[in-house]
């Protein structure tokens, strides 16, 4: 199972384009852990053509608020539906169960005893100032944090997440998640 866990940022805020609409943003800089490869990588937008070439490979793409925030505003690059890629939503899983969305940073100190290494917003500073290395590091620490926060759920069930004071525990049905669902197409490349 070719797995890919990714994470984007963006060039502008939300305030800047004026809507709330996570399609009104601009990618700044991706980056992806591929499981197969073994490596992380990351991608401008000049880039893309070869980031397409692995995400159609790919037989589940992993992140955190993957599925309502990087996806759809990846799939405006993208020639073909992204979402036609089956996908795993580590905060849309938290949410199904507790109820409620949790930030990563609260689960990474929960459950991993990790912080980030920074927020988006720094990551809009950084590439207004052409700090394109400190985007890409802050990125990859963030695919870091997914992807062993991905790995946590299944082996354990549960991800950990901060409530006031309290650690609890929000359990997840990861049975499914490392299955082949070969049930789809999504070719935009010449066969």
């Amino acid at each position: 199972m070719k797995k890919i866990v990714f994470d984007i940022e963006t060039k502008n805020t939300f305030r800047e384009v004026g809507s709330s609409a996570p399609t009104a943003l601009d990618i700044s800089l991706l980056v992806i852990y591929d499981y197969e490869a073994g490596v992380y990588q990351y991608y401008l937008e000049k880039d893309f053509p070869k980031l397409w070439k692995i995400l159609e490979g790919a037989d589940l793409l992993i992140g955190y608020n993957s599925d309502h925030f990087d996806i759809p505003i990846l799939n405006k690059y993208y020639p073909g539906d992204l979402t036609a890629i089956r996908s795993i939503d580590l905060l849309l899983e938290i949410k199904k169960s507790i109820g409620r969305r949790i930030s990563l940073e609260n689960v990474a100190q929960a459950t991993l005893g990790k912080t980030k290494s920074g927020y988006g917003l720094q990551a809009v500073e950084w590439w207004k100032n052409g700090e394109i290395e400190k985007i890409r590091k802050y990125c990859e620490d963030d695919v870091k944090i997914t992807k062993e926060v991905y790995e946590y759920a299944l082996t354990n069930g549960h991800l950990k997440y901060k409530d006031l004071l309290t650690i609890k525990e929000a359990p997840l049905n990861t049975s499914a998640w490392d299955t082949n669902d070969t049930s789809f197409v999504n070719y935009t490349l010449p066969l």
